[in-house]
């Protein structure tokens, strides 16, 4: 095209570009707000039930069971006509059907007999309870807030990003600990945009919560591929994801939010329930993507006949480990590592002791650098997690195939901590704080990787170490830093009282978690 074709078809072109970004911007905010009103909807009422004391945990549980069974019942008329895996006694309508103390005991009984069911049904209403207390106040969430919305009829983006919304705001109620498996949003999109998740690909998270990881990835990809065949897009809704949870509350939680985002079916719930660190499920995936629970040892407390109690270490012992250890995220690695098919990649969250630690530690980690293309390490800043004082890393690695020499060539770390304050409420993390890291990683290309930190450039947050550079160093420690922290530095640049604060709080926190941990292996070690 050329000339004055060229010189009127513009306008025309920008014209209908300007549109198509419009519609998609008003798109964007008519979801931003479903997904609000939705958020605030439920939210609401669940501040009135706390007054009948149901805890936000219990709430999000309850919207879990009757959100499932208005949805199978929604899949069961047309224009869908799907054979309902709900025995018509307990299903939907008869929860209509009733009110006052007659629904209260159908409701109770209904998750009773539904518990007892295998599969799909059994997971999600496993040892399941009414937690209502009020007959009313059960009947308007029933007919008020669930059967006020058709949920099939809502994308899977409205409806899971609503669910989301409830389950972050349970995670920010500290006081239950329900944050401890909360990973932010922000961090995940970013780990996921680095890890490129591909149509045909198998991925896993050992360790999966609420499955933040899981519909990330699965976004990443139908965000990717407009045209997946029919194939890849059953492969992606029926065998794509696999996640594993060790507490059952949580693994319901994590089945229905990814039956919301379009992944598993009714039949069939990519969860399983139990201890991922346990056994090799045989399984093998081309990536793994996780943050393993914080918390340094497993223990198991016993109580004697006496009434005493006294702790014993929970070590794992596996063929396939290189070492032998309590230490939860070491094993982890280890786990992650045998999850892997050759050349698979993964992303982990790791706290800085995994780093650093001798022993069991050392071994790891060099068996890690030896076997895998352990590749970029980013450093995250305080503040993040739920848990307080926790100062933790992302490690991205690669499985190789046997080799002589070792695999890893250089380690490319990003500081994201140094200099850098956030908060949970007052100045979250968020994507954006992320793109120059995901922008230097080069998901498509590693090898044009290019530092950003030089002699003559030292606040540089971007470097590579070579192998050679860190097997040279004490234990092999990958706690590595470099830049000034500009509060030592200067007295005038000193961060804001409140910020100065929380650090001190969480520096003392995770102090006080140091100890506890030497003082129980040292009662451990005097009972021995």
């Amino acid at each position: 095209m050329s000339g004055p074709l060229l010189a009127l078809s513009w306008p025309v072109l920008k014209l209908a570009s300007n549109e198509a970004n419009l519609a998609t911007s008003s798109s964007i905010l008519r979801m931003n707000t479903t997904t609000n009103s939705l958020v605030q909807k439920l939210w609401n009422y669940c501040n009135v039930l706390r007054d009948d004391g149901m805890s936000y945990g219990d709430y999000v549980e309850q919207l879990i069971y009757l959100l499932f069974l208005k949805m199978a019942d929604e899949r069961s008329a047309p224009p869908y006509n799907q054979p309902s895996i709900v025995p018509a006694a307990y299903a939907w309508p008869t929860l209509l059907a009733k009110d006052g103390d007659e629904l209260f005991d159908h409701y109770r009984h209904a998750l009773e007999k539904l518990g007892q069911e295998k599969g799909t049904l059994g997971l999600i209403f496993g040892k399941a309870q009414n937690k209502f207390q009020d007959p009313a106040k059960l009947r308007r969430v029933i007919v008020d807030l669930i059967g006020a919305e058709t949920w099939t009829v809502l994308g899977a983006d409205v409806k899971g990003d609503a669910y989301e919304g409830l389950l972050e705001k349970n995670a920010q109620d500290t006081k239950s600990g329900a944050g401890q498996y909360f990973t932010p949003r922000a961090l995940i999109q970013a780990m996921v945009d680095c890890i490129a998740p591909q149509p045909g690909e198998r991925i896993t998270d050992p360790a999966c919560g609420t499955g933040g990881f899981l519909f990330t990835a699965h976004n990443y990809i139908t965000a990717h591929n407009k045209s997946l065949t029919r194939d890849q897009l059953k492969h992606l809704k029926e065998k794509a994801f696999t996640g594993y949870e060790l507490v059952q509350g949580t693994a319901r939680v994590c089945a229905m939010n990814m039956m919301l985002h379009g992944i598993g079916s009714e039949k069939q719930v990519p969860v399983v329930v139990g201890d991922a660190l346990a056994a090799d499920p045989g399984e093998r995936f081309e990536v793994v993507l996780a943050n393993p629970p914080f918390g340094k040892k497993s223990s198991t407390v016993i109580v004697g006949e006496d009434g005493r109690t006294s702790t014993e270490k929970d070590t794992i012992e596996r063929d396939d480990f290189w070492a032998t250890t309590s230490n939860k995220q070491l094993n982890f690695v280890q786990h992650i590592k045998t999850l892997l098919a050759t050349h698979g990649r993964a992303a982990v969250v790791l706290p800085d002791n995994v780093l650093f630690e001798g022993g069991a530690g050392e071994t790891i980690r060099k068996k890690l650098l030896h076997e895998c293309d352990v590749h970029t390490l980013l450093r995250l800043p305080t503040g993040l997690f739920y848990a307080q004082g926790v100062k933790a890393n992302v490690v991205f690695f690669e499985k190789k195939g046997a080799s002589e020499t070792p695999w890893t060539k250089q380690l490319w770390i990003y500081d994201l901590r140094t200099n850098k304050h956030f908060t949970l409420k007052t100045s979250p993390l968020t994507r954006a704080d992320l793109n120059e890291f995901v922008d230097l990683y080069q998901a498509g290309n590693r090898h044009q990787r290019q530092a950003t930190w030089s002699p003559e450039n030292p606040d540089g947050r971007w470097r590579a170490y070579s192998y050679d550079e860190l097997v040279a160093r004490d234990k092999t420690s990958l706690d590595i830093f470099w830049l000034k922290d500009d509060s030592l530095a200067d007295s005038d640049n000193l961060p804001a009282p409140g910020v100065i604060a929380l650090e001190i709080v969480e520096d003392l926190q995770a102090a006080l978690e140091q100890f506890k941990l030497i003082a129980g292996d040292m009662a451990g070690e005097a009972i021995e």
